[in-house]
């Protein structure tokens, strides 16, 4: 039962620091978007958001955070076996599921519904 509580807190804190950022400032939603990715990178690069993962589990996982943190992530494991061409492609390596459905779910939503201009 506590691993629900922890996800619950922690993808709950990465909610609320989302919304204090777009309440609090004058950023846009791209912007926080944004913002929450680079965290996420930044705590990958810091080696603190695998600990937080193995804490909060799908808390950690779900939010726009672990995107960034997968970005890192591939790329650092990457570099590690090829060098400077593994960063490129550990990135996409990683990542490739979740952009490719992003993809493909916005496309089918813009068939289904009509998109304004």
């Amino acid at each position: 039962m506590g691993s629900f509580w922890s996800a619950f807190l922690v993808g709950g804190l990465i909610c609320v620091i989302g919304q204090l950022l777009l309440d609090l400032t004058e950023m846009t939603p791209a912007h926080v978007l944004s913002t929450l990715v680079v965290g996420g990178a930044v705590l990958d690069g810091l080696g603190w958001y695998e600990p937080l993962i193995k804490f909060a589990g799908a808390g950690a996982t779900v939010p726009i955070t672990s995107f960034g943190n997968s970005l890192v992530h591939g790329a650092l494991s990457e570099a590690k076996t090829s060098g400077f061409i593994g960063v490129l492609s550990g990135i996409f390596e990683i990542t490739s599921a979740g952009i490719s459905a992003a993809v493909l779910f916005g496309f089918l939503t813009a068939l289904i519904f009509r998109p304004r201009g």
